[in-house]
């Protein structure tokens, strides 16, 4: 507990290094799927694109920014706790949003409770938990990179799974569209 926060985080710069790189790349690769979707993501299909396709590229985007702030150089307990509040509020926030989003446009009826789930609740446990480390790191308590890091692992699970459910859903779209041809 006496240790400075860069003697605690130094035991996990792998993992923040592993993961970071892991997000960033998803990301690109979410950017390379949008592109050669081959019509998928139409005017027809906005709101959806907004629904699925952005948090996922939202929630690789915030691990990325945890992993940044947890590999600084020479920060302190306050500052790297704010940091993390901050991005955990966010993420909070955006959850928010999408919920309101997808009750709004009428998502939530045709929607499977499992890809509500995916999608819009599970999301919001891992941003509480990146807002809890981040109180915890301000108390100094190490036990919080552990928290931490259960968070960055869930969002990471949460954007692979919904990666998969939006791949099998641009390959329906693209049958259907041979189809009907």
């Amino acid at each position: 507990m006496d240790l400075p926060l860069i003697g605690s985080l130094e035991h996990w710069h792998d993992f923040y290094a592993l993961t970071g790189s892991a997000s960033a790349t998803l990301v690109g690769l979410m950017f390379v799927a949008v592109s050669i979707s081959d019509g998928a993501f139409t005017h027809q299909h906005q709101m959806g694109i907004r629904a699925f396709l952005s948090p996922t590229v939202v929630h690789f985007s915030a691990i990325l920014i945890v992993c940044l702030i947890s590999t600084l150089p020479d920060e302190t307990w306050k500052w790297c706790s704010f940091l993390l509040v901050i991005t955990g509020a966010i993420g909070l926030g955006y959850c928010v949003l999408l919920w309101r989003r997808m009750i709004h446009h009428g998502f939530m009826g045709t929607i499977d409770a499992i890809d509500r789930f995916w999608y819009a609740q599970l999301p919001i446990v891992s941003y509480l938990l990146i807002l809890v480390a981040g109180i915890g790191l301000y108390r100094h308590a190490v036990i919080s990179l552990d928290m931490l890091a259960f968070a960055l692992i869930a969002l990471l699970l949460i954007g692979l799974r919904n990666s998969w459910d939006m791949t099998l859903w641009i390959l329906d779209r693209r049958l259907q569209k041979n189809t009907d041809q």
